[in-house]
């Protein structure tokens, strides 16, 4: 599937592009406008960065918090730091092994996350910014011919920014 997403000032142009659309002749199915009073970037499917942010976080938690006791339990044993006097050695090893799962999950918290923000969501981040900002989005899908069509007719509306993609296909 191909699609072409176009950034357009106001609503005045996106209804207006929309119409241009329609009279080339493509099927009002593979339109989408987003934007105020159309569909939102939720409803349309467009990757929510922090939900990749909390995902990247959510799947290093579960390597790093054992890894972490693991490293700190390992690490008290070796040096043989005493911690807290009271608790004796065995104690010591489990607070080391505790103080190490607590910065596995600083880890996971901010190296998952800061991956998850900046590498999972793509192009969608800036979409949802122009969104944010008031601007429209016409979102046309389908063949290469088609997209190609639509590209040509949205020129014309000059748009601050026109993208074309290819997803990718399963084989």
């Amino acid at each position: 599937m191909n699609y072409v997403v176009a950034v357009l000032p106001d609503r005045m142009q996106a209804e207006a592009a929309y119409s241009a659309l329609e009279k080339e002749g493509l099927p009002d199915n593979q339109i989408d406008i987003l934007g105020n009073g159309y569909k939102s970037a939720d409803e349309y499917g467009l990757i929510d960065p922090n939900k990749q942010a909390r995902k990247g976080a959510k799947r290093l938690i579960y390597w790093l918090i054992p890894l972490g006791f693991l490293a700190g339990y390992t690490f008290n044993f070796l040096t043989g730091i005493e911690i807290l006097s009271a608790v004796g050695a065995f104690g010591n090893h489990i607070i080391g092994g505790l103080l190490g799962a607590i910065s596995g999950a600083l880890g996971a918290y901010f190296v998952g996350g800061a991956v998850g923000l900046t590498e999972g969501s793509g192009d969608a981040l800036p979409y949802r910014n122009r969104l944010n900002a008031g601007k429209y989005l016409i979102v046309v899908k389908g063949t290469e011919e088609l997209t190609r069509q639509a590209t040509r007719v949205l020129r014309q509306f000059e748009p601050e920014n026109l993208q074309g993609y290819t997803e990718p296909t399963g084989a």
